[in-house]
């Protein structure tokens, strides 16, 4: 504004002859567009800076090994007969303390979560890459594929400018809004110094939460390596990497000033790439991306001996995938397959994040999953919808600009010999090997929700997740390890810690609604569902707070075989390798900017459970191998959730 008053008073001292008049207006106009041009840079300014609180946020607690290993005995019961879990009973009590003392700038899980994920050799496709998938916006005009992947290409920007000048609202958890998520709160914390503000925002109920994987969102990539991969960021990409039909395209979205490139002209250049007639590539190497890690490391050394070094940087050093695809989604199942891992040719599946574009304008984000967790990506996801649902940058009515396509747009060709080519063919086989076990399928509980459950002071987490075991126990006959993911980025550089819902209540309330069924009266089942939501809120408390066991001993065991020292016993209890084999992993997500989620089972003989508990419905969308039946498993949860929304009712089971 200090600019635009400035030129003002300089136009208004020239002679007020009709070229001076006309002078006035073309200053006075420029200076105009170039106070709206510098607004349109960013998506809010936050009073607080983004990183405020970063300094403050406590450590990752190392929880007492003692309440550990009880803790580690307790989700054992359910899993083990009598003499199994004295056995496993008998080594937790003869574990040794290890103590780790270092690292006092970030948690002690960082590192060997970092290690975990880029040693790991299989594909990240289905292995590791989850996706969450847009809802449409609400205005059908909008829903075009080139209106909405300029306006996404835009907000994603303006997003990235946004994080990097410190002005980003800080991720903060609000227990009492009406006292912190105010005005009055923001211009008083501001000013409390980074070594103190979290115990400021602590004072009002207010948890700030770790934002250090953020920066990981842009410009960043898994890099393939023998043995163990790594990640590269390079924050001086100013380009865009756009996949379609495999071939794949790179043009600038930020200008050398550091500007977000004109709305008009990056709807230009990607309809210039929409009606590219250039056919699929014989050998699309994106489909590289989907290898074992150890194969893809050796094909990549191999394309930068054939001279493809620098359009493998560009790969790298984009701002961010754009994946157009030509398809149209027929429903959920076939945005789950496609979101989830596609056709293997129009994927970088090792760049940060990549924003899939259907024919439709059905959209979603798929990202790779060892620089960071869903709570940064989510927070991207939300910010993109919002930006682009309330202020598009580019209308149904919008003309793309004039301005020369074919030279700004760069389209990749790659050099291939017979080993490549031999490689891409390669893995394509095995990818499509991979996805053609995948079976997907998806339910709606349309009878209760969140508000019912609330009611009767139940945690609506709880009864899903009773309602996979009992789903489970009625499909299978039995009690089985359990995963729920629950973030710890209330500390510094927290990942995630387990949840592990499969307790002696839920074993318990799953035999007396399956096996026993009758045989209780109507408030021993209530209150059989209060104990399991007691239980369950008490496990998601502690795993929030950083007091579960399962990163405590894999970081245990990590530090010993760092320090080349045997693993205790505990360590190869099948009773360990039991219960870390994972048949149920499961993922809640609610948000008003996805649709759904989706990720594959983490094991050949497992269910992948993305579900989200709504207002008035549950939804469920799951994956599985041969090795499980899908479709039946949601019939039982559907019954299960039909049951126990019936004894709530107060209605006996028949």
């Amino acid at each position: 504004m200090a600019a635009l008053l400035h030129q003002t008073l300089f136009v208004s001292s020239v002679k007020r002859s009709g070229s001076s008049m006309c002078l006035r207006a073309a200053v006075l106009s420029s200076a105009i567009q170039r106070h709206r041009r510098l607004y349109s840079e960013y998506l809010h300014r936050s009073v607080v800076p983004t990183m405020h609180f970063q300094k403050s946020l406590p450590r990752l607690p190392v929880p007492k090994l003692e309440v550990t290993m009880m803790r580690y005995l307790a989700a054992q019961r359910p899993l083990l007969d009598d003499e199994q879990y004295r056995t496993t009973e008998k080594l937790t009590q003869d574990f040794l303390v290890v103590q780790n003392k270092e690292n006092k700038h970030t948690s002690y899980i960082s590192a060997p979560w970092f290690n975990m994920y880029l040693s790991a050799r299989e594909p990240v496709v289905l292995n590791f890459n989850p996706f969450m998938s847009f809802n449409l916006d609400p205005k059908p005009d909008y829903n075009d594929q080139l209106i909405r992947a300029t306006n996404m290409v835009c907000s994603a920007v303006r997003f990235m400018k946004t994080l990097r000048a410190g002005i980003l609202e800080p991720e903060i958890f609000h227990l009492n809004p009406a006292k912190s998520d105010t005005d009055s709160f923001k211009k008083l914390i501001r000013w409390v110094p980074s070594s103190l503000s979290w115990y400021g925002a602590f004072m009002v109920n207010a948890y700030p939460l770790d934002m250090s994987q953020y920066f990981r969102l842009f410009n960043s990539t898994r890099i393939p390596r023998q043995g163990q991969d790594e990640l590269n960021t390079n924050e001086k990409g100013r380009h865009l990497l756009v996949m379609r039909k495999g071939n794949m395209y790179v043009f600038d979205i930020v200008d050398g000033d550091g500007n977000l490139v004109s709305p008009a002209e990056i709807q230009s250049h990607l309809s210039y790439i929409l009606s590219d007639q250039t056919p699929m590539p014989e050998f699309p190497i994106g489909v590289l991306t989907s290898e074992n890690r150890d194969v893809w490391a050796g094909l990549r050394e191999k394309l930068i001996a054939t001279g493809n070094a620098e359009n493998l940087h560009l790969v790298d050093s984009a701002i961010f995938c754009l994946c157009l695809d030509d398809e149209v989604m027929k429903d959920h199942i076939h945005i789950s397959h496609n979101m989830l891992h596609g056709n293997g040719c129009n994927r970088w599946y090792d760049k940060s994040f990549s924003i899939i574009m259907a024919k439709d304008g059905q959209a979603a984000i798929n990202f790779e999953h060892s620089w960071g967790d869903g709570v940064a990506v989510l927070r991207f996801q939300n910010e993109i919808y919002k930006d682009t649902t309330q202020n598009p940058l580019v209308h149904p009515d919008s003309a793309t600009a004039k301005v020369d396509s074919s030279s700004a747009v760069r389209r990749l060709q790659f050099n291939m010999d017979a080993k490549l080519e031999d490689g891409i063919r390669k893995a394509k086989e095995n990818f499509d090997a991979a996805v053609s076990k995948l079976t997907i399928d998806a339910m709606e509980f349309k009878k209760g929700g969140k508000n019912q459950l609330k009611k009767k002071k139940l945690s609506p987490d709880a009864v899903a997740q009773l309602a996979f075991q009992m789903g489970f126990m009625r499909q299978y006959g039995q009690t089985v390890a359990t995963y729920e993911s629950c973030s710890t980025a209330a500390f510094k550089h927290g990942r995630t810690e387990t949840i592990r819902p499969a307790s002696t209540f839920t074993k318990r309330c799953a035999h007396a609604f399956v096996n026993e069924r009758g045989r209780q009266s109507v408030q021993e089942l209530q209150a059989m569902i209060q104990d399991c939501s007691k239980y369950h809120g008490q496990l998601t408390k502690e795993a929030a707070m950083g007091q579960g066991f399962d990163r405590h001993l894999f970081a245990l065991r990590h530090l010993a075989q760092t320090k080349g020292q045997t693993l205790h016993q505990l360590y190869t209890d099948p009773a360990y390798a039991a219960i870390n084999h994972n048949i149920l992993s499961t993922s809640t997500l609610s948000s008003p900017a996805v649709n759904l989620g989706g990720f594959a089972p983490v094991v050949p003989d497992g269910f992948g459970v993305g579900y989200g508990v709504h207002d008035d419905w549950i939804g469920c969308n799951v994956s599985s191998y041969p090795a499980r039946n899908v479709h039946e498993f949601l019939q039982c949860v559907h019954q299960s959730l039909e049951d126990i929304f019936s004894v709530l009712e107060g209605k006996s089971l028949s």
